[in-house]
């Protein structure tokens, strides 16, 4: 079969399988399941993200010479510069800008969990849009598979790594901890990038011993946010908030409604 003869239905089936496994996986080892309604928005927050992608990447060439990927010749430095700051930096910041609006604040995030539920979530809205852009666009099979394995389980573990240390910064946030808050904000923007920014780096390069390391790089990147899934779903536990006081009993309370009255909270 050559392939235009191939069914555009049967390349959207490939584009969007692995993206529908993977969050069903995500979604499956959270043992206290978040708000269906919150993950829909969060994953059409995805959506969003790719479209600042591109407004901020259109707007970054006109200023800086390495996002110029139409140049006869690129050094290594500007392959580097555009690997980790025009594509993983931009997107990165981009998905987490739409986890932090969408979820950081939402009484749902109560748990260690959540923190990397919602932003897989958002991570895969986006991989859902550009692996259906990459097909499409060149309306092929292989890179349908290739993207199937490689790219969209990359997102997902960036979002992993993301979404650990937002539930950390969450943690010391509702300890008034701010400090620490913005820390650990920070390492949720910088640890995906540096993961990111290292995969497209190594396929960018155009060097044997980089598509290599490449390999090892993807195996041991799965297995690392594999193992941080389940941990955190095993030992998955509440986030402790600060003290609050029923309007109604005036008793200490700390989840949706008090414990000792049953008013719910505001």
């Amino acid at each position: 079969m050559t392939e235009e003869y191939i069914p555009i239905s049967f390349l959207l089936f490939l584009a969007i399988i692995p993206v529908v496994i993977i969050l069903m996986i995500v979604y499956l080892k959270d043992k206290n399941k978040e708000p269906m309604t919150l993950l829909i928005k969060l994953f059409f927050f995805g959506f969003i993200s790719c479209i600042l992608v591109l407004l901020i990447s259109n707007f970054m060439e006109l200023f800086l010479p390495f996002m110029d990927t139409e140049k006869s010749y690129r050094s290594v430095v500007d392959i580097l510069l555009y690997a980790f700051f025009g594509v993983a930096l931009v997107e990165e910041f981009c998905k987490w800008l739409m986890v932090y609006m969408g979820a950081y604040h939402h009484r749902a995030f109560d748990e260690l969990y959540d923190g990397i539920i919602y932003s897989v979530f958002v991570s895969l809205g986006f991989a859902f849009v550009e692996n259906i852009l990459y097909v499409i666009s060149t309306y092929s099979i292989e890179t349908a598979i290739l993207r199937g394995i490689s790219a969209v389980p990359g997102h997902a573990c960036d979002a992993i790594f993301m979404g650990y240390y937002l539930s950390v910064a969450k943690q010391f946030g509702l300890r008034k901890k701010r400090k620490e808050e913005k820390k650990y904000l920070t390492m949720s923007i910088i640890v995906p990038m540096i993961l990111h920014g290292i995969y497209d780096f190594c396929l960018m390069s155009g060097y044997d011993i980089l598509v290599t390391a490449f390999i090892i790089f993807v195996i041991i990147l799965y297995i690392l946010s594999f193992r941080k899934l389940s941990i955190m779903s095993k030992h998955n536990r509440k986030i402790k908030f600060r003290n609050k006081f029923c309007p109604g009993c005036g008793k200490i309370v700390t989840g949706e409604f008090c414990a000792h009255c049953g008013r719910k909270q505001i």
